[in-house]
């Protein structure tokens, strides 16, 4: 079952299952007489802002998002903190709207009465599909086709373990071998369907959605190169716990069914923090464009009287998902900087003119980027963007570098700020474990920490 048929499916249950309740709670507060009610209220208006309200509600926590093979546990959770802070929400709304109220403090303790039909309902219509899903999971509808790449025997073991957890919903299609020789046993009924050269074909013929990895802890290049493989493609990657120190900060562990796997790409924000994070790029890149717009018109004529070229300097460069855009800066090196092709800048580079040179030490350069991040190119925190040649140069000579390109590239980031200017492969290097982290534990409370980092340095004059 596709992503979107999931989320689907759980709306027109949730839908079912908060009328229910809003049906329930109409008739405890009018039809029970706990009430006064001089003019019984209407019951078909309030749905349709029920409806939005708790609908957008369990969109912004990720209630929506496909819960394939997870825990009912954890959805239950989620389910029981969204409903609290949602009925604590209507508690405050109706205590302001009817403060001094004679029937106040009885309409505040029908909230209470309406979060409990509330939890009852949606919950139990929860805990019904999720307990379909695994059935139909376990007899074999709705399964991912699932391949197993590794060495022979640790594919072979991870393969029985995956049959005895049919509830994952996983599926072997067959092997990926890592070693020539290898064509399985006779007695095997799961194929090996070729070596790693061969996923461009394995993937898409046989529809596969995951790939599990088992190879030897000790064997980290092996991985590194495995995992670089498999995120070229659009399917879920997972290994198998005992390989956690290998990638550690770079993976979140997931328990399903008492069956421990290590996501590899795991969801990276909630829905609410990836929607808050882009409200605060919209607010602050108006807000920097708009208010410093003297200051950037100052910019502009310092760069038009110290060095002959245009105020501004545009190069492609490569976002998320790989697609390509032409970042804005104001220039801050001679006119033809580049007439000899791509090359890294030098901590003492005689192509930066003598108002880049100050425009860089205080990060100002990098201030039209800001249209960048209103047209959706671009983020305020990020990894870097980079320039096609480079991406590709370095896709090739750096593991898991193409993860970069899972995220919006950022004006700033964690490598910014925790590191200096790129001058050389090395200092990519070093930037990439950064980006990785950064990736793998964006948050907004890290952005804040950025931003505030950026700002630091911006004052302090620490840039490159």
């Amino acid at each position: 079952m596709s992503a979107r048929a999931q989320r689907i499916i759980l709306l027109l249950t949730d839908l079912i299952t908060i009328s229910l309740a809003w049906i329930a709670y109409y008739l405890v507060r009018v039809r029970t007489g706990w009430l006064d009610v001089p003019i019984e209220p209407d019951f078909l208006a309030p749905m349709a802002f029920i409806y939005v309200f708790w609908g957008l509600l369990f969109f912004l926590v990720g209630l929506y998002r496909p819960f394939y093979a997870a825990s009912r546990f954890d959805e239950l959770a989620l389910l029981f903190k969204t409903l609290s802070f949602g009925c604590l929400f209507l508690f405050f709304v109706i205590f302001f709207d009817d403060a001094g109220s004679a029937t106040s403090i009885s309409s505040r303790l029908l909230i209470g009465v309406y979060w409990a039909i509330l939890l009852a309902t949606v919950g139990t219509g929860r805990l019904v599909l999720r307990s379909i899903q695994r059935r139909l999971l376990i007899n074999g509808i709705g399964v991912h086709q699932t391949i197993i790449i590794g060495t022979p025997e640790r594919a072979q073991q991870l393969r029985d373990e995956v049959r005895k957890y049919p509830a994952l919903g996983l599926r072997v299609a067959g092997f990926i071998r890592l070693e020539q020789k290898w064509s399985g046993p006779a007695d095997d009924p799961t194929p090996v369907l070729g070596g790693l050269d061969d996923l461009a074909t394995v993937i898409p013929g046989h529809d596969i959605r995951e790939a599990l990895i088992a190879v030897d802890a000790a064997e980290h290049e092996r991985l590194l190169q495995i995992v670089t493989r498999c995120s070229a493609f659009n399917i879920g990657v997972k290994i198998v716990p005992d390989l956690y120190e290998i990638i550690s900060g770079l993976a979140k562990t997931n328990a399903i069914y008492g069956f421990p796997l290590i996501d590899v790409s795991p969801q990276l924000m909630k829905p609410w923090e990836e929607g808050a994070k882009r409200l605060i790029d919209l607010a602050v890149a108006a807000l920097v464009l708009v208010v410093g717009l003297p200051i950037w018109l100052l910019v502009a004529l310092a760069i038009k009287i110290d060095s002959r070229g245009p105020v501004l300097y545009r190069q492609e460069r490569v976002g998320m998902d790989g697609k390509r855009f032409r970042i804005i800066k104001f220039r801050s090196m001679i006119a033809d900087a580049e007439k000899a092709g791509p090359q890294w800048a030098a901590k003492i580079d005689p192509r930066i003119t003598n108002v880049g040179f100050i425009l860089r030490k205080l990060h100002l350069d990098e201030i039209p980027q800001v249209w960048n991040v209103l047209r959706g190119e671009m983020s305020l925190v990020g990894p870097r963007p980079e320039r096609p040649v480079f991406v590709e140069e370095l896709s090739r000579e750096i593991p898991l570098y193409p993860r970069r390109l899972r995220v919006r590239p950022g004006v700033t980031g964690w490598a910014q700020v925790k590191h200096k200017y790129d001058e050389s492969i090395e200092d990519v290097r070093k930037k990439v474990q950064y980006d990785l982290y950064y990736i793998e534990n964006m948050s907004l409370r890290m952005d804040m920490k950025i931003i505030f980092s950026t700002v630091s340095h911006m004052l302090l004059g620490k840039g490159h």
